[in-house]
């Protein structure tokens, strides 16, 4: 039996994790969280890409979303912007959930609505970096 797959995703400035806004964000840097994510759920491959393009993001759903088990995606503010995003999600066999470190339902308006989450299988928000162990446990359930 195959290894279960999963790609942490991560969209424009979280590669500042750490040193950008930690009063919102925290002070656990991307490294970080792929780290501890790793070692908390070492029965699962995780792979992990993040890119400040959305092209990059979009390619990296087409390429993971039909070989990996699941996607736990930080769009980043291309959650409120990108049906480009949205649609490569809506292509995709494996299931995506969203995640955000904030509370994006008490931030800006704009951030109130994720265009991106309607195409997700749930969208995990305001939980911190803890989110996204969350949204593992819960792709390893389906």
């Amino acid at each position: 039996m195959s290894r279960f797959q999963i790609l942490v995703l991560n969209g424009p400035n979280l590669n500042l994790l750490g040193a950008r806004e930690p009063d919102v964000y925290g002070n656990s840097t991307l490294d970080d969280l792929v780290s501890d994510l790793r070692k908390r759920f070492p029965d699962v491959e995780i792979s992990d890409v993040q890119s400040n393009d959305e092209g990059a993001l979009i390619d990296a759903i087409q390429d993971f979303g039909v070989r990996f088990n699941g996607i736990v995606f930080n769009p980043g503010g291309y959650a409120h912007t990108s049906v480009a995003i949205r649609d490569a999600v809506s292509a995709i066999s494996a299931p995506v959930i969203e995640v955000h470190i904030s509370n994006i339902h008490a931030r800006e308006e704009f951030r109130n609505i994720s265009i991106v989450g309607g195409a997700c299988k749930a969208v995990i928000s305001g939980l911190g970096l803890s989110g996204y162990a969350v949204a593992i446990e819960h792709l390893k359930s389906l």
